[in-house]
């Protein structure tokens, strides 16, 4: 009984063994002779082999799908069909992507450092004609965030050969953005009514600033987890606007492994089932601008490009590469880091992808080869069901049947029981109101979409601006009311009058 109960401090046997961090031997695994920096995943590798190592999962992830016929090991030249779009956020995984991307593709095609072959050969040609870093900032979105644009733009200027641009996450509510962008004419301001789970749709009176516009529209989420979720949605649409504008066929993030499952897992929670392959890799297909999509505007200059856009490839590179293989990288390259403000968001810790992270990153720290597993095991998932079309919000696939589906298995309301009556009275489950004469927002919105704007909370979610009333209605991005312009149904119920519709296509009209 002694020995099991015993003081641990003084029988050295009571004591479980500390499980190896690796699994063999302290020598690398890879030139077997010189000993190990870093250990990933229980294997072993020295700071010379570590760089190429990390070097060829990068372009084990990306180069297969750089031409637009996806390719298996064996690939012929990368001809992409446009040009390549980088996200940077400044953040530890987008300033590893950079430094690869310029790594790889920029300074290995420099005339002045021939390689093998000399500098005219094939394999030196350039792949993507011009490589343009997008930054979105979202200091605006939280009181007292600081502006970190100079310091973004400093760390990209340090690459030679990248163009460089700036947004703001108010753009998503600027008309004067859709129309540089070359996005479709629409209704210029929509406000949906977050009273009624149908989302009744209303043409605003009168036109707010980007800025103020935003401010409503995140004031208005009804609980923590939509004000993340739905700042996720607005950067990555306009990225893709981006993407589509500087006629880039593909748009690459810097997400690592370990930030790829726990976004995985976070959307899963949130109602993303459907889109978890549109997570890992996305075919992103803008809708047709005002031009006439013939050869020669997609043959032409910029502006022709704007008005005809093709189909934009998501792709993220560092899929296969952890949050610690990018942190030594970065320790042992001397690379800067651009140190965001965290989100000033009240309740920001009580939100799903915050409790997800934390959950992800102590799975990493114990068991390291459980993440890559969840990504892997998510790629294989195939979602079932017919898609009906894009959402008006989040421009992904929408599945048949989601209204139903969800009032078979939603509680939406209870009637009150009969005062005059002692005997217990059945629930009844109250429906959207598809008869209704006023337009529904509900139709056009995927299931995550529709669980954003309309989730209510048992808490008292705290306001993200003290100084501004929650509004019962809604601002819709800029895109959403493209989108809805081009329904029919919609369009009727809505019914514009004849000087709003000139305002809505003013921009595009030839003058007389």
């Amino acid at each position: 009984m002694s020995e099991i109960c015993g003081n641990p401090a003084l029988e050295a046997d009571a004591l479980m063994p500390r499980r190896r961090k690796f699994d063999k031997t302290k020598a690398c695994i890879k030139c077997k002779v010189a000993q190990g920096n870093i250990v990933i995943r229980h294997a072993v590798y020295c700071k010379a082999c570590f760089f190429p190592h990390i070097t060829f999962k990068f372009r084990r992830s990306l180069e297969p799908f750089v031409n637009p016929k996806p390719q298996g090991p064996r690939r012929t030249a990368l001809k992409p069909a446009g040009n390549l779009l980088v996200g940077f956020s400044g953040g530890l995984g987008s300033t590893i992507l950079l430094d690869l991307i310029h790594r790889c593709y920029v300074a290995s095609n420099d005339p002045s450092n021939p390689t093998d072959g000399g500098r005219d050969h094939p394999r030196n040609e350039k792949v993507w004609r011009k490589i343009t870093v997008c930054y979105i900032e979202i200091s605006d979105a939280f009181p007292g965030m600081e502006d970190r644009r100079a310091e973004v733009e400093d760390a990209v200027r340090r690459y030679d050969g990248l163009d460089f641009v700036s947004l703001r996450i108010q753009d998503a509510f600027d008309p004067e953005w859709w129309t540089r962008t070359g996005g479709r004419p629409g209704f210029s301001v929509l406000n949906a009514d977050l009273t009624s789970e149908e989302l009744h749709v209303a043409a605003a009176d009168l036109a707010l600033p980007p800025l103020q516009a935003l401010h409503s529209h995140l004031a208005s989420l009804p609980t923590a987890t939509a004000v993340p979720s739905t700042l996720q949605t607005l950067i990555r649409l306009l990225l893709l606007h981006t993407a589509a504008s500087t006629g880039s066929s593909h748009l690459v993030l810097g997400t690592s492994l370990t930030s790829l499952a726990v976004s995985l897992i976070s959307g899963v929670a949130q109602g993303m089932g459907f889109n978890v392959r549109e997570e890992l890799q996305e075919e992103w297909t803008p809708d047709e601008g005002p031009g006439d999509g013939t050869e020669n505007d997609r043959n032409g200059d910029d502006d022709a490009r704007v008005r005809s856009r093709g189909s934009v490839r998501v792709i993220r590179p560092l899929r296969d590469i952890g949050m610690k293989e990018c942190a030594a990288w970065a320790w042992w390259t001397g690379l800067k880091l651009v140190v965001q403000a965290k989100q000033q968001s009240p309740s920001s810790k009580q939100a799903i992808g915050a409790l997800t992270k934390d959950f992800i990153m102590g799975l990493e720290h114990d068991y390291p080869s459980t993440v890559s597993t969840i990504v892997r095991t998510c790629g294989k998932v195939a979602p079932k069901g017919d898609v009906i079309g894009k959402c008006a919000m989040c421009e992904r696939p929408v599945p048949r049947g989601i209204q139903d589906w969800k009032s078979r298995i939603s509680i939406r309301s209870r009637s009150k029981p009969d005062p005059d009556t002692d005997a217990p009275q059945e629930d009844h489950l109250s429906h959207p109101d598809v008869s209704s004469p006023d337009a529904s927002l509900t139709p056009y919105l995927c299931y995550a979409c529709h669980t954003t704007l309309t989730s209510k909370s048992s808490r008292a979610t705290p306001t993200l601006y003290p100084l501004q009333s929650k509004p019962s209605a809604t601002v819709l991005p800029i895109w959403a009311g493209s989108r809805l312009f081009d329904d029919d149904v919609f369009a009727k119920k809505l019914k514009m009058d004849e000087k709003e519709m000139k305002n809505s296509v003013a921009d595009f009209l030839l003058d007389d």
